[in-house]
């Protein structure tokens, strides 16, 4: 039972904001500009300053650990190249593959990510390092994906890599881990007025950021494309951690870094997938579908993984 009552006291209070982001978007507190704004605030400002102030508070020498970046990027490639292969031979929809294939490796590392890991240590964790070895590559994979697929497929070349490895090096998330992994490790100490201000922003993150997640919920658009939306969920939520989480725990990850392993492999598909495929010229509604149910889904299967690892001490 105590073990349950931890799983539930990690999950259930991030995704009771999600229902009160929903709820005040039902009643038209808040409406779709507002959603936007709120999301590019989140994603521009108040996450990325989080993440710089815990790197930048901790020892940057002490928490670096190059294998535990290592084993997130190979998971993460083994994961991307295993779906496309087997998206590509047995997948009939060929317009929609792309779509499939990106929304069932791509997380929400960052927004779900960060919270949960938040709630249970009361910081960003290990989440920086897994989102160090995973989100670079989310992103070039999702453009080499959906250039080679959908109904406007093109050619992958120099102009694709570019604005991708462009994106890549303007990610705000990125950019905040960088700079907090820099101020770390030449130990620079800000003035106390500074220091607060960082940490008045940094606690706007993780609330901001799931109250703009339910509020932007479309549950309509979960009933179109079930069939597929239920598989690519299942892969999501269920295969890549049942696969992935005993090989960690082989290795000796634990606490934090197991924790973080789990969001990694087992967190809802992030709303970037639709931008991303929307902007791309796909349709969308494969990918929004997957979005709504994987982000409902997960508050019964994150739970469930989390009193799996904490009924075996692993966290």
């Amino acid at each position: 039972m105590e073990n349950l009552i931890f799983s539930l006291n990690a999950t259930i209070p991030v995704f009771l904001l999600m229902v009160l982001g929903y709820v005040l978007r039902q009643f038209k507190i808040v409406d779709e500009p507002f959603v936007n704004t709120l999301n590019t605030f989140n994603f521009k400002i108040t996450l990325p300053v989080l993440l710089f102030r815990d790197i930048a508070d901790s020892d940057f020498y002490s928490v670096w650990d190059t294998r535990y970046v290592l084993y997130c990027f190979l998971v993460t490639l083994f994961c991307i190249t295993v779906i496309w292969l087997l998206t590509a031979f047995f997948y009939r929809d060929k317009i929609h593959a792309g779509e499939f294939v990106q929304a069932s490796f791509r997380g929400s590392a960052a927004v779900l990510g960060i919270a949960f890991i938040q709630n249970i240590y009361g910081n960003a964790g290990m989440a920086p390092l897994m989102i160090i070895g995973t989100v670079p590559l989310y992103n070039i994979a999702a453009v080499l994906i959906l250039s080679f697929t959908g109904p406007h497929r093109e050619a992958f070349g120099k102009k694709a890599l570019s604005k991708s490895v462009k994106g890549i090096l303007k990610n705000p998330i990125i950019i905040g881990i960088l700079l907090g992994m820099a101020v770390s490790a030449l130990h620079i100490r800000f003035p106390f007025i500074i220091s607060k201000s960082v940490d008045n922003i940094s606690s706007l993150a993780t609330p901001l950021a799931l109250i703009g997640l339910g509020a932007g919920f479309e549950g309509k658009k979960a009933l179109k494309q079930i069939k597929p939306t239920l598989f690519c969920s299942t892969i999501k939520l269920l295969l890549q951690p049942l696969l992935f989480l005993p090989l960690a725990a082989f290795l000796g990850f634990r606490n934090e870094k197991l924790v973080a392993i789990l969001i990694m492999l087992g967190a809802p598909t992030t709303v970037s997938c639709y931008i991303m495929a929307k902007n791309m010229g796909h349709e969308g509604t494969l990918t929004s579908s997957v979005v709504v149910a994987t982000t409902f889904f997960s508050s019964v299967t994150i739970t469930l993984w989390l009193f799996v690892l904490r009924s075996l001490g692993l966290i």
